[in-house]
């Protein structure tokens, strides 16, 4: 199948915009693999106090250099649903892979955060910062030099995009994602919607909005509904960082800790003492990348993605842009219908057919570069395979050929629509990114007086108070990276939704974050540049028309420039520094790159 034509040329263009850094970062990575098993030129109290703890067959093998030695490095935590499963995986990995001939070793952990407790609360502010620090303690892990091979353990959020960029600095080791997979569906989401609108306006009370909370987020797993953390396992099998089909497997079943038995036999396999020798560094290059970000797209996928994409290509050496993403975004159709733009969640997509049929579709729309390298075979199209237990073991075979359920998954032929999820908005309150799959085309449009907060808290107590019942658009400043570490505000779908309910004509404009679980109402997120970086968003005042149109890509005030211009911005709060640990953050605020170079410390 030929490739889409928009698809060529948007890789070719990454291809020629990253060719300085690409090079750089791949002579690096080639030089370190020139090493070999690093642990066999150690010293030998260095390599004794690397086996020190082992058992006596993997003491033996660890002292040669012909065995390979696989790296366990885990988000396992037993507060968070999505990280519970993990627990009984390194066990799990270690047995596999001695019965295949290698070793390995629990190399460290990192931490995990959910944005599900923190939300609307001050540890929030830690949130996207915790991706670096993820991607630090994977490097520190790995910095032992006692691995030909990494196996990498997380799920959700900023975890998974911390793993990645971690061992992208380790680019010469091969490096599998092995997932938890999500809990079983509970009260459905769009009931849960429905409760927490009813909380916002008054109607019901907390034990009625912690009972349907609690029905829904029930079991260990991943929550159900299409977010951040679905999307992430989502990319990466698209990826190829996933052995096919472990996207969505449930924890707890056969297949799940078959898949994780395969995954440790499937690592030793692509390590440069084996068969294939897969590193991750050149697994995951230009075509990988556009891979992820036509997935995100024909799948409405979290608007995360966008901050989170663009700095795991730049541990890579590969620059993209938000104009890859708006371009991708226009000849990628939109295949499913999930939770929050749609009423199913992960569980039912798995059961129509899944990441096999979306891959599949995709490649033969000519909309994946199906000869991009995966850990699971020789190129993409082994993943429009799935697997099943057979014989005690895990083997693949072909999927259906057609969806299961056509409300939730279908056919390029026939899709939800014919562009993606994601439009990238532009004027003179600078960028921004707009997801509009949950956005009815009737409401993509607003031109209304704005009303600018400093904080949500702020606008939850004007909704309250009845200030907000009219047309708006809502412009809360301040809450981008550098300001405040760029916190989700989740809380604000609800009286947003409120008021749009009841037939107002409402938006959000904001230098925050409004990711995986953002719906109906329309929202410019992530106004590059942001508030306090000098972005203009600094300028704008109650009163001031201000304009959005997702679909012609507008975002202004409607002031004049000369007035604009010479107005003074508004300082921001001055309390966002202190507590909950924020203080230890204060040099990740003060070094942080702009949202449209992925909001990190490391590519500032």
């Amino acid at each position: 199948m030929a490739v889409h034509p928009v698809l060529a040329a948007v890789t070719r263009r990454v291809v020629e915009r990253s060719a300085g850094p690409r090079g750089a970062y791949l002579n690096r990575i080639r030089e370190a693999r020139s090493q070999g098993p690093v642990r066999g030129g150690m010293g030998c109290a260095n390599l004794a106090h690397g086996f020190a703890a082992c058992g006596v067959q993997d003491k033996l093998w660890l002292r040669g250099d012909v065995t390979p030695n696989i790296a366990i490095v885990s988000a396992y935590n037993d507060m968070l649903s999505a990280h519970q499963p993990l627990q009984d995986y390194p066990e799990i990995l270690k047995t596999a892979i001695r019965a295949g001939g290698g070793t390995a070793q629990f190399a460290g952990g990192v931490p995990a955060m959910c944005d599900g407790i923190t939300q609307g609360r001050a540890g929030m502010e830690l949130s996207l910062f915790s991706r670096d620090v993820v991607a630090m303690a994977t490097a520190v892990a790995l910095s032992h030099d006692m691995f030909d091979g990494a196996l990498l353990l997380g799920v959700c959020d900023k975890i998974v995009p911390g793993l990645v960029i971690g061992a992208l600095s380790f680019g010469h080791l091969p490096a599998i994602l092995v997932p938890a997979g999500p809990m079983a569906s509970g009260l459905p989401n769009g009931e849960k919607a429905k409760v927490r609108k009813r909380f916002a306006a008054g109607e019901i009370g907390r034990e009625q909005l912690l009972a349907a909370e609690a029905a829904s987020y029930h079991s260990p797993g991943t929550c159900t509904f299409y977010g951040t953390a679905n999307s992430n396992q989502l990319l990466m099998e698209v990826m190829g960082l996933h052995l096919p089909g472990a996207s969505f497997v449930p924890p707890g079943t056969k297949l799940r800790d078959g898949l994780t038995e395969a995954a440790g036999r499937r690592i030793l396999k692509i390590t440069d003492l084996g068969e294939g020798y897969t590193p991750i560094g050149e697994m995951l290059d230009e075509r990988a990348f556009v891979n992820g970000i036509v997935a995100l797209l024909a799948t409405g996928g979290s608007t995360n993605h966008t901050l989170h994409l663009v700095a795991m290509a730049a541990a890579a050496g590969i620059e993209l842009t938000w104009d890859d993403f708006d371009e991708l975004s226009k000849a990628t159709p939109l295949l499913t219908r999930l939770y929050p733009n749609g009423t199913a969640d992960v569980n039912h997509f798995h059961a129509a057919g899944g990441t096999a049929f979306l891959i599949g579709e995709l490649i033969d729309a000519g909309l994946l570069h199906e000869d991009a390298r995966t850990v699971g075979g020789d190129t993409l199209a082994a993943y429009r395979n799935v697997p099943e237990v057979a014989g005690g073991k895990v083997a693949w075979r072909e999927a259906p050929g057609e969806s299961g359920d056509t409300e939730v998954l279908r056919p390029a032929a026939d899709p939800f629509d014919t562009h993606g999820g994601l439009h990238t908005v532009r004027g003179n309150l600078g960028r921004a990114v707009v997801k509009v799959s949950a956005v009815r085309p009737e409401h993509r449009t607003i031109e209304a007086p704005a009303r600018v907060f400093d904080s949500q808290e702020a606008l939850q107590d004007a909704f309250a108070a009845g200030e907000l019942d009219r047309d708006v658009v809502a412009v809360v400043r301040n809450q981008g990276p550098r300001a405040n570490g760029m916190p989700e505000l989740h809380r604000l779908t609800p009286p947003l939704s409120v008021l749009q309910d009841r037939g107002h004509r409402v938006a959000l404009v904001t230098d925050g974050r409004m990711s995986g679980a953002s719906g109906a109402v329309p929202a410019a997120i992530h106004v590059s540049p942001e508030a306090a970086a000098g972005g203009p968003l600094a300028r704008v005042r109650d009163g001031d028309v201000v304009r959005l149109d997702a679909d012609a890509g507008v975002l202004e005030v409607l002031v004049s420039a000369e007035e604009f211009a010479a107005r003074e911005p508004a300082e921001g709060p001055s309390d966002q520094t202190y507590g909950t640990g924020r203080e230890l953050f204060q040099a990740f605020r003060q070094v942080v790159g702009p949202a449209e170079r992925g909001a990190g410390v490391f590519s500032a």
